[in-house]
């Protein structure tokens, strides 16, 4: 088992085509809207059916704001290594930090040569890269004194200029199979980016075994090399085989190769835009919950005492173990330190601000439960477990607040185009509705599977174990089911935007209704619970 604990990512490799130059930016720019984190694109110079990739990347980030940027990967024989690191480290300045550095030794050796490309022998394409390599970190580190100087075998520079600086420490992702660049990873990269398709049963164990020993032998430690992996697919309603299935089955697929191989970045070789949605939208949020879920489990079991090093009567009776659901919502930072002693985890406050002038409950009769102990201590542990589902919370939060941005952009495109496409890039309005569409079915999925597992699952557990929460829990499923159909108003109200340029106020009252509804509940059963679920030890 490899868990290098890294923070899970996700992104998309796009196909940086030429016939429809506006669809493949469109698509880079849908990757954003819809919540992932990385675009990358292949870079084959020789292939004239593509964009440059250098010049897309640098026309990508300039429609977009957040995600990050990489070439997967860039083609060496036909990119100059001092020319390269500062086209990389003035995208990077130009982009605030966002882009990253995917190397390849070469592949398609006639291509390159009829470009101009100097043929390399599987042998002589590891060492020049590592020569690139530092001929590219020379550049970027600004800092020290004197001119880059690498006198290589394939690579010369003898005293240029250093800088400038990149925006932050661009890293180093090398696509690599066989032995020698497993162990150039190791010793030099930041990450390793295979394919998934070109890899066989245990090539990823085998390649992680290489590249840890190489990383230990050079003074590192496994953990400074991201493990990345191209993947591919088809969703769809009955699995088929791997990674061919419902959106479930990818998760615990996923989830699988974090835990059991290490990857800690999935990028979706897709360039359908409801397979993007799906795998933003669905598939990461619970691969997240799901490697999360099992990481505090491995942490809980470490620090668990000895047998017989704790008196009986001085510990906290632990319950026994029962399985984890795995909700389906963006877990992020809490935004408390949490530690032992008394309770410190803040549930979220309701500020009173209400959006629209329907109520769909009496907030009056909520019932509250029993008052916490106040000389009862907690341990981290259990101290995680309530901020664990502020974090779930906050996710929706987030993800609310971008859809009432995404309608204020649509709004601005009702009114103007030219200033709603400046930010959604080439689509037309109706695509700018379709997408916002998409976006939103997507969040109301989120939101129904969050409560499923609660009335299902989380619930019935917090009833059994204490009673007095009963008519709490009684009332957050009542709530749930309001909520329910507040998202089915929300979805009557897409489809009548659709389909009518005059749709746009009673999408925003649903949305509106949604956002009071949703906020409200989630303070709620942050107040009554987050103290309970320490206390009880319900993960």
């Amino acid at each position: 088992m490899s868990d290098y604990g890294h923070d899970l990512v996700f992104g998309s490799f796009v196909t940086p085509s030429a016939g429809d130059p506006d669809r493949t930016v469109g698509v880079a720019v849908l990757a954003e809207q819809v919540g992932l984190d990385l675009v990358t694109f292949q870079d084959h110079p020789y292939q004239p059916a593509f964009l440059d990739t250098w010049t897309l990347l640098s026309f990508v980030a300039a429609r977009t704001s957040r995600v990050r940027l990489a070439a997967n990967v860039t083609n060496l024989p036909l990119r100059p290594p001092a020319v390269l690191a500062r086209s990389v480290a003035s995208l990077d300045l130009l982009s605030d930090g966002r882009v990253s550095l995917g190397l390849g030794a070469g592949a398609f050796w006639d291509a390159i040569e009829a470009m101009g490309g100097r043929r390399l022998t599987p042998g002589q394409g590891v060492r020049a890269l590592e020569e690139a390599i530092e001929v590219i970190r020379q550049f970027w580190d600004a800092e020290t004194r004197g001119g880059v100087r690498v006198d290589g075998e394939f690579y010369r520079v003898v005293g240029a200029k250093r800088g400038p600086a990149p925006a932050h420490a661009v890293p180093i992702w090398l696509g690599a199979y066989k032995p020698r660049m497993l162990q150039l990873t190791g010793r030099r990269a930041d990450g390793w980016l295979p394919t998934l398709g070109y890899l066989q049963p245990g090539d990823l164990a085998k390649g992680n075994a290489i590249i840890d020993d190489a990383a230990q032998q050079a003074g590192r430690s496994p953990q400074d090399v991201r493990r990345l992996l191209n993947i591919a697919g088809e969703f769809s309603a009955v699995g088929r085989g791997p990674l061919n299935g419902p959106a479930e089955q990818w998760a615990e697929e996923l989830a699988e190769l974090a835990l059991e191989e290490g990857v800690g970045t999935f990028i979706l070789a897709s360039d359908d835009p409801d397979d993007l949605r799906r795998f933003a939208g669905e598939v990461a949020p619970a691969v997240r919950e799901l490697v999360a879920a099992e990481r505090d489990r491995g942490a809980a079991a470490q620090s668990a005492p000895a047998p017989g090093s704790t008196p009986a009567a001085e510990r906290t009776p632990e319950p026994e173990p029962e399985p984890e659901p795995a909700a389906a919502a963006p877990v992020r930072a809490s935004r408390a330190t949490v530690t032992g002693g008394a309770f410190a985890v803040v549930p979220t406050a309701d500020d009173g601000v209400r959006r629209s002038e329907r109520r769909v409950w009496d907030e009056s009769t909520r019932p509250t439960g029993p008052a916490p102990d106040p000389e009862r201590t907690y341990t981290p542990q259990e101290q995680a477990t309530g901020a664990h589902l502020v974090q779930i919370h906050d996710g929706l939060r987030a993800e609310l607040a971008q859809i009432h941005d995404l309608i204020e952009q649509v709004a601005a495109g009702e009114i103007d185009a030219g200033a709603a496409r400046s930010h959604i890039n080439t689509m037309t309005m109706r695509q700018n509705r379709w997408t916002l569409g998409v976006y939103c079915e997507s969040y109301c999925r989120i939101v129904t599977t969050h409560h499923t597992i609660e009335d299902q699952s989380f619930f019935p557990r917090l009833r059994a174990r204490d009673p007095r929460l009963g008519p709490v829990v009684d009332r957050l499923e009542q709530e749930h089911h309001v909520i329910h159909d507040v998202l089915e108003g929300v979805d009557r109200a897409l489809v009548a935007y659709v389909g009518s340029p005059d749709g746009l106020a009673e999408l925003r009252a649903a949305v509106d209704l949604l956002t009071d509804a949703l906020l409200s509940h989630l303070s709620y059963e942050e107040r009554e619970l987050v103290e309970p679920l320490a206390r009880l030890g319900i993960a």
